[in-house]
């Protein structure tokens, strides 16, 4: 099959040799196209990204170019340092790549599935992964690919009823394609199964979404839409009925129409964008029959004029923006059966939306539509010209509608950013399947953090070989030391000098290094904050984000913008347990305290994890302190666990022990000691961290505000103890004084990201052990991999969530903060 395949594209090209002759001649940059099809790029075209591990995003005309471009924009910002390459199929998708598409390193013609040509391209760009969008799957590249264990990922993935069909013609050479792409991004359920039909697996097809949602290449601003207006002589009209992608047989309904709608309103005008550029004189003398008096856009782009019925948009790449113009959009390829084209562009601009029937090709993006009453579909030139009339009569109906595509396309933004994290996801995965010897080396790193994370946090050594390790370590702890010292020196004699922000700044955060309840602290002192009625912002540093930026929203207050894996589990959690919070992260505060005033209008600024983060003036810093844990081991980063001395406190306007109901009291007074032998003024204060209730799995994934079960449901059960947090031995007391039996606990690393192995070897150790419940974090569910989540495990797996209480001390730390807000933000109160 693959034979006859090379021997029809063979004759293909040789049949097609004269066309591409003429077309040279005729077309501008056709000639281009050829020469870089075959292989013959423009002198350093590739220096950027030959055998430097690029990324290649293939997209084949411009359509697939609109989905791409948010795409590589995320990719940019989740890859900063791999350079990016955009090859296309068409003149007209070159083009638009050049104009939309501004970070990529290179911009090409995709190579012709000639045997020979794509092996050798191939070779000497050797990618670190192929991604073609939506299907162009061309067979002799994917074979070589796979010969040069070049990984393939399909993005923004999407099959027609007629590309099934045809595909499986193919037959054995389909079976060769599908089996060279190691992953599916698909835009929709229907296109899931369309690939999974053809052969897929399914374990490797996951839908995201549809990127051209978050497409922004067609933004208009006001003062834009005025200038194409006056560009296009359209400034007077009455109102604009826009025919955007026409097929020939779709002119004639839409002149039709527009002749109706100008008996109605004289001063209406039309505008037609045919999908074919080289039909526009055909559309032209259409118009001139009907009495139209017609202008092309190049010609009113180099002499504006008036007076004339019919704009005829004769340029590549514009159609997009030109959409922002019209007050009722017509899509064509849908009154034909050609199976439509893509609605989102008009939908975001927040058009009201007719189309035909033969909407095919966008079964899901049609139906979505269509179930919100936010698109028409009609069926013949009579019913378009009554729905064209009936939504410039009926302005509340076509509000109703402009609205409904603006709410569709904002609830489906995000599919980019899904695709970029699941890539680097894929990409470590293969990477490291590639290599057992990288995966025994991961596994030895891992080992190794373990144990010198255990060594941190020792006081003290057995043994020569151990207390020479202890020494070396002690000497860098010395060096850090006086590092810290010198650095804090520098901003208090004014060597450095700190940011200011227009707002009330606290910092939150501890002079060690692990767990003393930062998250659940910081959730309690902004919730308590927002309820006086103050427009409060958390600004986490976002550690172990995969997100890369200067400001990243988490969430607006309102909506999640990003999961655990982009955010980082800490700005996760925070942000979904505080609606009216936005949550924001970045190594920059002063950047995101900026972002949080500008755009949300922050009235206090919560540093998580800030106590260290000296650039930055504050109104107010609470020193958090584990009573469990009192000052690690006394010892300085690598020898222990102190990101500073202890002489530091007397930094702090507030030392707030965490855990306090954990501790005996001989710790506690140490604490309190300690505190008032640096520090005599700050304010001392205690805290528990109380269960509120158990959440399964599954449910705390979906709703993590839900109610859950009664925290005494464990009581006397069996449960395995399962975390990777920084104290796991607070978690396993409060398991143990609400009454549940510890049978097992199992300890990883803090911030451990799970496998999926390692959790049914979890589940296997669980159910052999006879466990009724296996129990984690908060900390742990977001690390939790979606196969397990969505799979039936054999015991419930619990949730357990905690709340800060504040108690010694809390009444005065109340008074302080109220009237330290008041004096500096002013009087507040939701009353």
């Amino acid at each position: 099959m693959r034979l006859l395949y090379n021997l029809a594209v063979i004759l293909a090209v040789v049949l097609i040799v004269p066309v591409f002759m003429v077309r040279a001649v005729r077309e501008r940059g056709f000639g281009e196209r050829i020469r870089q099809s075959l292989g013959f790029f423009p002198e350093h075209a590739l220096d950027k990204v030959a055998k430097k591990n690029c990324i290649w995003v293939h997209a084949a005309s411009v359509g697939e170019i609109v989905a791409a471009s948010p795409l590589i924009r995320e990719f940019r910002r989740e890859f900063p340092k791999s350079p990016i390459l955009v090859s296309v199929v068409t003149t007209s998708g070159y083009e638009m790549a050049n104009r939309i598409i501004k970070d990529a390193d290179s911009i090409i013609y995709f190579p012709l599935d000639l045997p020979w040509r794509a092996g050798s391209i191939l070779r000497r760009i050797h990618p670190r992964v192929f991604m073609p969008v939506e299907t162009e799957l061309w067979p002799n590249f994917l074979k070589k690919a796979k010969k040069l264990k070049i990984p393939v990922m399909m993005v923004n993935g999407r099959i027609s009823d007629k590309s099934v069909k045809r595909y499986k013609h193919l037959h054995s050479v389909l079976d060769d394609m599908i089996s060279t792409v190691r992953k599916f991004a698909m835009q929709s359920p229907i296109d899931a199964e369309y690939i999974m039909r053809l052969g897929a697996p399914p374990e490797l097809v996951t839908v995201t979404g549809n990127t051209k949602f978050d497409q922004t290449y067609t933004n208009v601003s006001a003062e834009e839409k005025q200038g194409l207006l006056q560009e296009m002589g359209l400034s007077g009209s009455e109102g604009i009925f826009l025919a955007g992608s026409t097929h020939r047989g779709e002119e004639e309904p839409v002149l039709a129409a527009f002749a109706a709608l100008r008996e109605k309103m004289p001063g209406a005008r039309l505008v037609i964008a045919p999908r074919e550029l080289l039909r526009t004189g055909e559309v032209a003398s259409l118009c001139s029959r009907r009495g139209f008096r017609t202008a092309r856009r190049t010609e009113l782009l180099k002499k504006p004029a008036e007076g004339h019925d019919v704009v005829l948009l004769d340029t590549i790449g514009e159609l997009g923006k030109i959409y922002s113009i019209g007050d009722v959009i017509y899509v064509g390829g849908s009154l034909i059966p050609h199976g439509g084209h893509n609605i989102l562009e008009p939908a975001a601009h927040g058009k009201a939306i007719i189309v035909g029937h033969n909407m095919f090709n966008f079964k899901d993006t049609h139906l979505l539509f269509t179930k919100r009453s936010a698109c028409l579909t009609v069926h013949d030139e009579g019913e378009l010209a009554a729905a064209v009339c009936r939504l410039f009569e009926d302005g509340e109906e076509r509000g109703r509608m402009e609205r409904e595509t603006l709410a569709i396309v904002g609830e489906n933004k995000g599919a980019s950013r899904k695709t970029a994290v699941m890539l680097r996801e894929f990409l470590v995965e293969f990477e490291q399947g590639e290599s057992a010897g990288k995966v025994r080396t991961t596994e030895r790193v891992e080992n190794f953090r373990t144990y010198i994370t255990d060594l941190m946090r020792r006081r003290h050594a057995d043994g020569f070989c151990l207390r020479v390790v202890m020494g070396i370590l002690y000497t860098f702890s010395v060096i850090y030391r006086q590092l810290v010292n010198l650095k804090l020196w520098g901003y208090k004699a004014g060597v450095f000098h700190h940011k200011r922000l227009g707002c009330y700044v606290i910092s939150l955060g501890n002079i060690t290094v692990g767990g003393t309840g930062k998250t659940p602290t910081a959730q309690r002192l902004a919730g308590a904050i927002r309820d006086m009625g103050y427009r409060v912002v958390i600004l986490n540093r976002g550690y172990r984000a995969k997100w890369r930026g200067d400001v990243g929203i988490v969430s607006d207050g309102n909506k999640l913008y990003m999961d655990a894996t982009e955010a980082g589990d800490e700005a996760f959690m925070l942000a979904k347990h505080l609606p009216e919070v936005p949550v924001l992260i970045g190594a920059e505060r002063a950047l995101t305290g900026r972002y949080a005033i500008d755009h949300f209008g922050a009235e206090v600024a919560i540093l998580d994890d800030g106590y260290q983060h000296w650039q930055l003036e504050r109104d107010m810093d609470i020193l958090l302190v584990d009573a469990v844990n009192v000052f690690g081991n006394g010892y300085m980063l690598p020898r222990g666990t102190l990101r500073e001395p202890v002489s530091h406190i007397e930094r702090a306007d507030v030392c707030l022990l965490t855990k306090v109901d954990q501790a005996v009291g001989v710790s506690r007074e140490h604490i309190k000691n300690t505190i008032r032998k640096y520090n005599e003024k700050a304010l001392i204060m205690e805290s528990i961290h109380q269960p509120r209730r158990f959440v399964e799995l599954k449910d705390w994934h979906r709703d993590i505000a839900g109610e859950g079960v009664d925290i005494k449901m464990l009581e006397n059960k069996s449960v395995m103890a399962v975390s990777a947090i920084g104290n796991p031995m607070s978690f396993e007391q409060t398991l143990s004084d609400i009454g549940a039996k510890i049978i097992e606990s199992l300890r990883f690393p803090d911030h451990h990201d799970y496998t999926t192995k390692e959790l049914q070897d979890v589940f296997d150790q669980a159910v052999d052990l006879g466990a009724e419940a296996i129990v984690i974090t908060e900390k742990d569910a977001v690390k939790i991999p979606l196969t397990i989540i969505e799979s039936k495990a054999p015991i419930p797996v619990f949730v357990i969530c905690v709340e800060v209480t504040f108690r010694e001390g809390a009444a005065a730390f109340e008074k302080m903060l109220d009237e330290s807000l008041k004096e500096r933000v002013g009087k507040k109160g939701r009353e």
